[in-house]
């Protein structure tokens, strides 16, 4: 376990990411959840400018709650995945101006599952909260499980609760997760995860389809595509409260 102490800490030395603009420290609860949710399915470097551009139109809860969800939408234009960004703005609303202290009191906000509850507890109030993702699951396989596959996600998460920094917990997880993003780079994986599932290719995918049709209407144009799925995908959009058709078309 030491070793694995030694061999962390190092690899931070070497690969820290000390210049994330979500880690400007003192922490911001709501800079955290934003981070948090658009980092789901995307890397760091789309992340970025979209999260401060984002910042800058929601500078905080209140705003992000009285934003028209269109305006959202548009601002989170280009990340992908756009329900994130009803989530985020329902958990805007549903906060009440404050996001909770507790892992209880998080999952009660809309798309805020266990390991974001988890990490905003740990980056935001340097709580020693216990949570799994891809990088911090790379970095137990990678040590732990290196002849092993099929681990669950289980065995990971006994392992966690072993060795994180009760003292810093926040650093701690900064750690795992820049050594995680090396291991990536150096292309190991997490294919010994008995979780590990491919993401299925994004070109002519109903993905694709459904980032379309909200670029198209954030830019004031009205969807068009000769994918006989449109249809489907704009119902889709409706039933999600994405998008809605009015007596002069869709709109966000």
């Amino acid at each position: 376990m030491q070793d694995f102490y030694t061999a962390l800490w190092d690899a931070y030395k070497t690969y820290g990411r000390r210049d994330l603009p979500w880690r400007i420290l003192p922490a911001n609860p709501y800079h955290i959840l934003v981070s948090e949710v658009m980092l789901q399915q995307t890397q760091v470097p789309r992340v970025i400018p979209k999260y401060n551009e984002f910042l800058m139109k929601f500078p905080s809860l209140e705003a992000l709650a009285a934003a028209p969800l269109a305006d959202v939408l548009k601002a989170w234009n280009g990340l992908g995945y756009n329900r994130r960004a009803k989530y985020l703005w329902e958990a805007a609303k549903a906060s009440d101006g404050q996001l909770g202290t507790t892992h209880e009191l998080l999952l009660g906000l809309p798309g805020v599952g266990p390991n974001t509850a988890g990490a905003i507890l740990a980056y935001a109030y340097n709580q020693p909260a216990i949570f799994i993702e891809t990088n911090v699951r790379t970095v137990y396989l990678h040590w732990f499980f290196k002849d092993q596959t099929d681990v669950p996600d289980s065995a990971i998460r006994a392992l966690v609760e072993r060795t994180v920094d009760q003292q810093n917990p926040r650093e701690f997880y900064w750690a795992l997760m820049d050594w995680g993003t090396e291991l990536k780079r150096q292309k190991s994986n997490n294919h010994q995860s008995k979780h590990y599932s491919k993401q299925s290719k994004f070109k002519g995918s109903r993905r694709q389809i459904r980032g379309q049709v909200l670029k198209q209407l954030a830019a004031g144009q009205q969807p068009v595509s000769d994918d006989p799925r449109l249809p489907a995908v704009l119902e889709d959009l409706a039933k999600e409260g994405l998008i809605r058709l009015t007596k002069q078309g869709w709109t966000l």
